[in-house]
């Protein structure tokens, strides 16, 4: 049986870790080269690092810390913010990240897709979708870090990007983002079910009966962000639960 992951999250804005609510009211989480060099000691099985004002401020990622942190690093690494090319790619791969996540670029022209799994495999691209609930009860991808509506369905997307050649599918909802509430679980289950490949759940990770309910759902791996940032809730402990309730996971 395959592991379930559990990934912290690193968003970025001017070169530190911030972590709001809702897509808003961001705070400072420290500093991004000591937090993911603690998580791959801490037995993390993946990082993240989403540079989240790089498509806003129309700019590539920031290679100098990117380059930093995988330095740290002897855990998977994935990159996102601002790619919008196969060059982008390249030079992110060169610098040590694994996988690279794509977002409203991707919405905006699929192809992008297509052109980064066929010059670097699929396992290289993650499609991350960031979703909230419309007033008719569905969910809607939103773009530029949940600034911009669209109407196009989470679910719809979710299979054009897989269709397109994504590895993965970085699932956020924008409804429970920060709450430390609970994870969106049945979107989450929906598209784990729909959809051949992993499904990573983010938004709303507050406790470890969160994660187990989330991954029960169907999820692959959980990510999430200030509940390690500030040190509520530490890996090897969380693993522990999940252990206790079943689930397989790497020690």
């Amino acid at each position: 049986m395959l592991t379930k992951r559990i990934i912290p999250c690193l968003d970025i804005k001017d070169g530190r870790t911030v972590k709001g609510t809702h897509f808003v009211n961001l705070r400072d989480a420290g500093d991004p080269v000591e937090l993911g060099a603690r998580y791959a000691e801490e037995g993390a099985d993946e990082l993240v690092f989403l540079d989240i004002t790089a498509t806003n401020e129309k700019r590539r990622t920031l290679g100098v810390l990117v380059d930093r942190i995988a330095r740290q690093l002897n855990i998977p690494f994935t990159v996102g913010g601002g790619i919008a090319a196969v060059e982008d790619v390249r030079d992110l791969l060169e610098l040590g990240a694994d996988k690279i996540s794509v977002n409203t670029a991707a919405f905006r022209r699929p192809a992008l897709i297509q052109e980064l799994a066929g010059e670097f495999g699929s396992q290289c691209v993650v499609v991350a979708i960031d979703a909230k609930r419309g007033a008719d009860g569905e969910w809607y991808v939103h773009l530029n870090g949940g600034r911009t509506a669209t109407d196009t369905r989470c679910a719809d997307w979710a299979c054009q990007a897989v269709e397109a050649g994504a590895g993965e599918v970085l699932l956020t909802s924008m409804d429970h983002d920060g709450a430390k509430q609970g994870f969106a679980l049945d979107l989450t289950g929906r598209l784990a079910q729909m959809l051949p490949v992993p499904v990573i759940a983010s938004g709303g990770g507050g406790q470890p009966a969160h994660f187990i309910e989330v991954l029960q759902a169907g999820a692959d791996a959980a990510l999430a962000a200030s509940i390690f940032h500030f040190r509520e809730i530490a890996i090897p402990d969380l693993k522990d639960h999940l252990q206790q309730h079943g689930l397989p996971v790497r020690r």
